[in-house]
């Protein structure tokens, strides 16, 4: 198991604080770290990966059920809650969204609760309140809360809302806090061993720091239970790197400072709204059945005991409203709730009624829309409810109680205490409720076997009714309400304080008039004389030692055991007569009571040892020797003694037969134990297994991921397009080096919004087109130019991640300079040809390798009186209804096309409907494009009536050029 659980909580710029804190943090402490940073839920967490690099212990997110080990870090996911039970961290689901998450709170009660003095939480650097919560419960359970120095921080809220409490430890830097919490770990595992030492040394360093907090707080805390006083104390000394009780109380003494922090952590009041949702929602049903029996006009009184800053008294009201207006009953009955607790300024917080925005987690929304006020992170509480409610300063050890009450809570204070004192709250607590009234405890808490007084209603959530019975003893509060003894130091008897001259008397007449008497508590220790006692009792000789038993005389120490015990079994007064005291050589006859004090508030059972002489009958003449004594009395006590020994024997038989049940059901207990923790070795090691396997999973997926990444690096080199991503924000993302040609991007421009850049395109709706892209998530494609002058054809695409989640835009710009260039040259070029074919004089044609019109010059089309629509586009042989569909014409065409020929000067006569009988003369040329293409020119002269006409038809040639 761990040494420690540490819990370390951050929000924003917690990053870079915990990257200091692992890196001087050594990997073999034995502690393990829970690390609770906030994060997009939405989002894949890439923590686990940034502390690897800082931290050579593992660093694992955590899954479900996953068992704390020493030297390990772990992470919580991003879209889960994390929780710990017997160090096994298992996953939360995360709740509906109310505006305010809190995921540090949540596991430092958690951890608290589980873990109890062996817990750390640490608040790094962040923003709001989170952790505030959670560090009051790891102080309930005496945990140890380091926090950032604010100074250090990006975002102080976090670590200040954690000092505001004055619950913090420790406050430094990062870099500082490791060593801090390795000696704190250390001296706190050296603690019990220091502090379960049972000598008188420790009583009496114990008893020195009582009076030191009762004089500088005015509470006594020798009534507290001993190991809680203990615990604390040692929680004190860890924190000091103190290891000797006795250097402890010379700190104390040395630092007036210490000792109020010590007061505030034993006075611990960790509270908060609706604690145990199932306890109040019970308890508004008791009440339901209180309300219903209370007549219209009275008023209802509560009182809640121990209430901190609040938070209880203000549930206690608010659950008393509900259940009135459940029975439509808030305009008949009133009620008044009384909130009390021994500090002074919890008391004070209380009465504001204002908290912090993480009450959200304990309060549903419908009750802090009735109930509560919102004021920026704050809620303060309704006047209708805080007018309820009456605080004040109060010790319900000493000062007088409310009475006539209809309901008392006092939950998760009692087991602070004593069992004596328990036992006389709970039945302080009968005589201040009305018969009938409610009782409402904590659940480690009980009525302590007073049955008689309360009858449970719910005994899950310790819910009890005063049963309106009077007790055996009547009760009657006084102050104070516990019993005063002399103090002790060291064993010793000291002088009380100096009374009142008035009281002299009332001594005088005590000392005279009543029998010498001591008071021993259940061990027989003496804690007051009464009277001369010497003719009793008699200091022992060698170490001091008060011990009844040790100081009686000869002739009473059987009798007075006997008496005592049989005193303790049968709880009443006790009487021996006749019992025979060797004082000083003679024998005096004497009555010897042994009595029980009841209702002190002294720990354990105190007893009235009262000595009575009694005159002496005729006696025979006097013995001797001092030892001898009368036949009778020797044989009265050789009886007593006879007596007390099978008394003790009795006792001792008794006490080994429990003893011997007791290891019958340990030893069935250790053994269950140990076939569960061979059970859960099984259960880790197959664990194991799968942890190792999952994690070489992860390694491979990891080396995937950086060759995949390298390769995308290495492609986006070399294909030397400027490409930028940019995301939803229009931040830049990446972007490739080419780009800096189009827009002038540097290294340290990443995550820069593009509109605070200097774009170099002429093009000014660029950002429009990338907006654009983002609302309709079409690819958009358009031709750029820079103020340069070149061409770039820009693409724009949405950026879709592997979840098909739009994340942004891609611009990519390729170059067509060259091609932009070449366009324009054939543009030109073609309007040169297209300008030289429009003023030749005789009719032209170009026409493709199908033999369709690609142009027709205005001198074909003035002369065929054709236009240009009906030409351009259409078959040759198709013109003019078939007009040029001449077999002669068809050979010599396709034999230029087939055989790559030309012809020139053939003669054609033709009669054309709209021009009449023509003679044509034609010529042919073949030309071929660099792309494959073939188109054929036809030029066409009109001969008709020239002289002489030609004799001779153009012979064609058949020969290839």
């Amino acid at each position: 198991m761990p040494a420690a659980i540490v819990a370390i909580g951050a929000s924003a710029g917690g990053l870079e604080a915990l990257e200091q804190f692992f890196t001087h943090m050594p990997p073999n402490t034995g502690m393990a770290f829970v690390v609770i940073l906030h994060q997009d839920p939405r989002q894949k967490g890439m923590l686990t990966e940034i502390l690897e690099r800082y931290t050579s212990m593992p660093v694992v997110e955590v899954s479900d059920n996953i068992q704390t080990e020493p030297n390990t870090v772990y992470v919580k996911p991003s879209n889960a809650d994390i929780a710990i039970l017997q160090g096994v961290l298992t996953l939360l689901e995360m709740g509906p969204d109310r505006g305010l998450h809190l995921p540090i709170d949540i596991f430092f009660r958690h951890l608290a609760e589980d873990q109890d003095g062996m817990a750390v939480g640490i608040l790094l650097s962040g923003t709001g309140t989170d952790g505030t919560l959670g560090i009051r419960a790891l102080k309930e359970h005496a945990g140890m809360i380091m926090v950032q120095d604010p100074l250090s921080t990006n975002f102080g809220g976090m670590p200040q809302s954690a000092i505001a409490t004055g619950l913090v430890d420790y406050v430094a830097q990062p870099p500082e806090l490791p060593e801090l919490l390795i000696k704190y770990v250390q001296n706190l595992a050296q603690m019990p061993a220091v502090m379960k030492i049972p000598n008188l040394a420790t009583e009496n360093e114990l008893a020195r720091i009582f009076i030191l907090l009762r004089s500088r707080s005015g509470q006594d805390f020798s009534q507290y239970k001993r190991s809680t006083i203990q615990r604390r104390i040692g929680r004190r000394m860890s924190l000091h790197q103190l290891t000797r009780l006795e250097d402890y109380v010379h700190y104390l003494q040395e630092n007036p400072a210490e000792i109020e922090i010590l007061a505030k952590e034993l006075l611990i009041g960790v509270t908060q709204f609706f604690r145990d949702p199932d306890a109040w929602e019970n308890l508004k049903e008791s009440l339901s059945g209180l309300i219903k029996r209370t007549p219209a006009g009275s008023t209802l009184r509560a009182w809640v005991v121990g209430c901190s800053t609040g938070e209880e008294a203000y549930t206690m009201a608010i659950v008393f409203r509900e259940a009135l207006d459940a029975l439509d009953r808030s305009g008949e009955i009133r009620y008044q709730v009384f909130g009390t607790d021994v500090d002074r300024g919890a008391i004070e917080i209380a009465r504001h009624g204002v908290y912090s925005a993480n009450i959200t987690v304990d309060i549903s929304p419908e009750r802090l829309d009735r109930f509560f006020i919102r004021e920026d992170d704050t809620f303060m509480i309704r006047p209708e409810v805080r007018e309820t409610v009456v605080f004040a300063p109060h010790n319900v050890l000493t000062d007088p109680p409310f009475t006539r009450l209809d309901a008392l809570s006092c939950r998760n204070l009692l087991i602070y205490l004593s069992p004596e004192l328990q036992k006389k709250l709970i039945t302080l607590f009968h005589y201040a409720l009305n018969p009938g009234g409610i009782l409402l405890l904590g659940t480690a808490e009980s009525i302590s076997g007073h049955r008689d007084l309360f009858q449970a209603l719910e005994n899950k959530w310790k819910i009890f009714q005063q049963r309106g019975v009077v007790p055996p003893f009547a009760i009657h509060p006084e102050l104070p309400l516990h019993f005063t003894g002399p103090d002790r130091r060291a064993g010793r008897v000291v002088a009380g304080r100096e009374v009142p001259g008035q009281i002299l008397v009332q001594k005088w007449l005590f000392e005279r008039f009543v029998p010498p008497s001591v008071i021993v508590n259940e061990n027989g220790d003496i804690l007051y004389f009464q009277g001369k006692t010497r003719k009793y009792l008699e200091p022992p000789s060698g170490k001091a030692n008060l011990n009844v038993n040790a100081m009686a005389r000869e002739g009473l120490q059987f009798a007075l055991l006997s008496a005592i015990g049989a005193a303790s079994r049968e709880k009443r007064e006790i009487t021996r007569d006749d019992l025979f005291v060797q004082t000083d050589g003679r024998s005096q006859r004497i009555r010897l009571t042994v009595q029980p004090i009841p209702e002190t508030a002294e720990p354990g059972q105190l007893y009235l040892i009262i000595f009575e002489d009694q005159p002496e009958p005729a006696e025979p003449p006097a013995p001797e020797h001092p030892g001898d004594l009368p036949a009778d009395a020797r044989y009265t006590a050789l009886e007593q003694e006879v007596l007390h020994s099978r008394q003790q024997l009795q006792d001792t038989v008794e006490q080994m037969q429990a003893s011997q049940e007791e290891l019958r059901s340990a030893n069935e207990e250790l053994q269950s134990t140990n076939e569960e923790l061979i059970s859960s070795k099984e259960e880790l090691q197959s664990l194991n297994e799968e942890l190792i396997t999952v994690n070489a999973e992860y390694q491979k997926k990891i080396e995937e991921l950086s060759q995949s990444t390298d390769d995308m690096r290495n492609v986006l080199r070399s294909t030397e397009i400027p490409i930028l991503f940019l995301d939803n924000q229009l931040r830049v993302r990446r972007f490739t080096e080419p780009i800096r040609a189009v827009i002038n991007l540097q290294s340290s421009d990443l995550n820069r919004p593009i509109t605070d850049l200097n774009v170099n395109l002429k093009d000014e709706r660029f950002l429009a087109d990338i907006r654009g892209v983002l609302d309709t998530l079409q690819m958009r494609v358009k031709q750029v130019q820079t103020e340069e002058g070149r061409w770039y054809e820009m693409r724009i695409l949405p950026f879709r991640t592997m979840e098909n989640r739009i994340d942004g835009v891609v611009v990519s710009f390729m170059d067509i300079t060259a091609l932009k260039e070449l366009e324009t040259s054939l543009r030109n070029s073609r309007t040169y040809a297209e300008n030289i074919i429009a003023t030749i004089r005789e009719p032209l044609l170009v026409l493709d390798d199908q033999l369709k019109v690609i142009s027709a010059n205005r001198s074909f089309l003035t002369t065929f009186k054709v236009s240009q629509e009906e030409t351009e586009g259409k078959y040759l042989y198709a013109l003019g209804d078939n007009q040029w569909d001449i077999p002669k014409l068809r050979q010599l065409i396709e034999d230029v096309l087939k055989k790559q020929t030309q012809f020139e000067g053939y003669e054609m006569e033709h009669d054309f409907p709209e021009i009449g009988h023509r003679i044509m003369r034609l010529n042919a040329r073949k030309i071929q494009e660099d792309t494959g293409e073939a188109m054929i020119l036809l030029a066409i002269e009109d001969v008709t009536g020239q002289s002489p006409p030609p004799l001779q038809q153009a012979l064609v040639k058949g020969e290839h050029e």
